[in-house]
């Protein structure tokens, strides 16, 4: 089985479990950031090198404006509390999306902790503002563009030029996407990327996912043979079929 490097989660479900306990759907938002910090220790043990996180979706500004305003406060209370912890335990954080509604003042808090924690070895890659198809059609822009300026051919244009230039940083695509709450759908995250990800779904909330639940999802993962389109080898079947489909034709 190929190794469990890069671990995807959409962490779906937060508004669901605060409901279920009669609390408001930003401290159900609140339980899945700690959540967060439980998890990555448990992914470093397991040999994981990236976690990319879908903590907020282009499609999310469509929701109550004081839900989105909680998420928003949320996510800079988080860069300004968890940067230096981050930092300490080996953690390099990036943030990819559009960023362009954010206000100057959070868009300088994602760099300084980008920069604070560049030297660490476990990736935590934060998708915040961030749809598949704006990555991919954010990707192709700037493809025409280095097309139109001249460095580039319309044949350089390959499927490994445009993993150089889509989001992720050069960071691998992920082997396993994780899904909580019970949907069945990857909602427009990392399209380009997850083209042979595994994907794994649990009914399990955001906020209960835990060391078990997470631990469970990576033994699933190694059950399990990747081939990406290929055979790793072919049945006594599947050779006799071919060596008769070869009679009589000549090569």
């Amino acid at each position: 089985m190929h190794p469990l490097k890069h671990v995807a989660i959409i962490m779906d479900g937060n508004n669901r479990w605060a409901k279920q306990r009669g609390l408001s759907g930003i401290a159900g938002h609140r339980a899945g950031v700690e959540r967060i910090r439980e998890i990555l220790p448990i992914a470093r043990d397991n040999g994981i090198e990236t976690v990319s996180l879908f903590a907020f979706s282009s499609e999310n500004w469509h929701r109550p404006p004081v839900e989105v305003r909680g998420l928003i406060s949320l996510f800079s209370t988080y860069l300004k509390k968890e940067a230096k912890s981050l930092r300490d335990d080996g953690i390099r954080l990036k943030v990819v999306g559009s960023r362009e509604h954010f206000s100057d003042r959070l868009n300088r808090l994602i760099d300084d902790a980008q920069q604070l924690t560049e030297a660490g070895e476990l990736n935590l890659i934060l998708c915040v503002d961030y749809g598949g198809r704006w990555d991919i059609a954010r990707t192709a822009q700037q493809l025409a563009a280095e097309v139109q300026a001249g460095n580039l051919s319309p044949a350089d244009i390959t499927e490994s030029s445009f993993d150089r230039y889509i989001c992720g940083d050069g960071v691998p695509a992920p082997d396993l996407c994780i899904r909580t709450a019970g949907e069945r759908r990857i909602s427009n995250f990392m399209l380009w990327q997850m083209a042979y990800s595994e994907l794994y779904f649990t009914d399990c909330y955001w906020p209960d996912f835990d060391d078990n639940a997470f631990e469970q999802a990576v033994k699933d993962y190694y059950q399990r043979r990747r081939r990406f389109g290929s055979r790793s080898s072919a049945s006594k079947l599947d050779r006799a079929v071919v060596g008769n489909m070869g009679e009589g034709i000549d090569v």
